[in-house]
């Protein structure tokens, strides 16, 4: 089935009537609901809308189907924390501060060159999200789910609050009950979070049917431990899969995320709400690599090669938009501006750094634009010989990216390395192709030098005295012996 869909999503795409041009992207007269829901650690491939074969999302296939899938949509980092920063504030890490998961010292001190700069563990107090946004505007705004980005989403906007706080996975006691998160209460013994979060969230919907809400569902799910219902791994235990897209237990989780978010939609249309209910669904960074690979794309979870930043995107209003695939770049930065602008925002100058997307979502060409990252820490390795990284230590270290086109390069800050790919032609990151083109690299370095002076981004220089060269050459020997 998931072929069959991916099939129909790709004609359309080919189409060149996909949209009317002329279309309103205008909805019905009241301000339309909206529903984010962001998957944990869920990899670009690891739906079947996306070319997945041994994992199930026949919800999320049939939400695709009838919504616009972005194919080329980019989280604004490659792990948890400052993915979510800068996807809730539409503001890059030098506005929050938050580069990484705390701390920004990862990986054995002697195998680290320079001082990383300084990382913030949560977003300011006072700084505005899109909580801020929708209750600005007479929205009822409630979260559900992992937060990660402060103590309290109360201060950030919202009015209700399930399971959101500072943590970034459900701990050592998992996703059955009785959980190790704030501000949940299991409500029988065994219980699984994922089932009880939608449950939350299904009842937020019933409650306010009648006003327009706004609802973030950031399920923990399929952030390790990777633990799954019995039943659901049923499902699994004898189907075939290909190495590194084989993990039951994985399978289990995104089958069962995908039955909540079929059970939360079907909520939505008994309401009969469906055509004035924005549905955007999408994962905070890319999939574990040892876990899920990506393959064509390089890498996973904490790199910024393809694979560790590019995510699954799809946006959905029954109605309003016409099913269709598209190939424009965009970003989680660019959703704050864009629902800014579909429910008419006039309340404030929010001072945003990504972009409107409206006229993408109408199926007409954007302006050419550059993509920006910047992570002046470290990062250790997840597995060293899965993670596909520049270096067997580490999934990131210090450096700055941007793609400019189909053109991407990452500059180094420790050695002053470069490389340069040419995504058109080299999705998968594998041929370096910076010595064949320094027009391309001066060009794009340029680029990179000035956005890095405008938002007055730190870039670390300071030697770290504790950096042994030699053991770090034998560290990586070991390795990758």
């Amino acid at each position: 089935m998931s072929k069959i869909i991916g099939s129909i999503l790709i004609a359309l795409a080919l189409s060149a009537n996909v949209f009317s041009q002329s279309m309103e992207l205008v909805g019905p007269s009241e301000k339309p609901n909206v529903i984010l829901i962001n998957v944990d650690d869920l990899g670009w491939k690891d739906l079947g809308f996306m070319g997945a074969e041994f994992y199930e999302t026949p919800n999320l296939d049939h939400l695709a189907a009838h919504g616009v899938v972005f194919r080329e949509a980019y989280a604004g980092a490659a792990n948890c924390a400052p993915s979510r920063a800068n996807m809730l504030t539409g503001k890059y890490g030098m506005s929050h501060g938050v580069y990484t998961v705390h701390p920004p010292d990862r990986g054995d001190p002697k195998t680290r060159v320079l001082i990383p700069s300084h990382n913030e563990k949560f977003i300011p107090s006072g700084m505005k999200t899109l909580g801020n946004l929708f209750k600005e505007n007479g929205y009822a705004t409630g979260t559900f789910g992992k937060w990660h980005v402060s103590v309290n989403p109360l201060e950030y906007g919202f009015d209700h609050n399930v399971a959101g706080g500072p943590q970034g996975n459900p701990g050592r006691g998992g996703y059955f009950s009785p959980y190790k998160v704030d501000h949940i209460t299991p409500q029988k013994k065994g219980e699984y979070l994922t089932d009880r979060l939608t449950l939350e969230a299904m009842d937020f919907v019933e409650s306010h049917r009648d006003t327009p809400f706004f609802l973030y569902l950031p399920f923990y799910t399929v952030h390790s431990p990777l633990m799954a219902k019995e039943e659901d791994l049923k499902r699994f235990s004898s189907k075939q899969g290909k190495p590194g897209r084989n993990n039951t237990t994985y399978a289990a989780m995104i089958y069962n995320m995908d039955k909540n978010v079929g059970r939360l939609l079907e909520k939505v249309d008994e309401l009969g709400i469906s055509e004035n209910t924005i549905i955007i669904f999408t994962s905070d960074n890319g999939g574990i690599r040892a876990t899920s690979r990506q393959d064509p794309l390089r890498a996973g979870k904490g790199s910024y090669y393809e694979g560790g930043i590019r995510v699954p995107m799809v946006v959905s209003w029954s109605g309003t938009l016409q099913a269709a695939v598209s190939n424009e770049p965009v970003s989680q930065m660019d959703l704050f501006p864009t629902l800014a602008t579909i429910i008419g925002d006039e309340k404030e100058d929010w001072d945003l750094e990504g972009s409107d997307i409206t006229a993408a979502l109408k199926g007409q060409k954007m302006a050419d634009r550059d993509f920006f990252w910047h992570f002046p820490i470290y990062l250790q390795a997840y597995k060293p010989l899965e993670d596909q990284a520049r270096d067997p230590l580490f999934r990131t270290r210090p450096g700055s990216v941007i793609r400019s086109g189909d053109w991407k390069l990452h500059q180094y800050f420790e050695d002053g390395g470069l490389e340069l790919y040419h995504l058109g032609e080299d999705v998968g990151e594998k041929h370096n192709v910076a010595s064949e083109h320094p027009d391309v690299v001066k060009e794009l370095l340029g680029k990179l030098d000035q956005w890095r002076k405008r938002y007055h981004a730190p870039v670390p220089t300071e030697k770290n005295p504790s950096y042994d060269a030699e053991f770090e050459n034998d560290q990586k020997l070991i390795l990758l012996e």
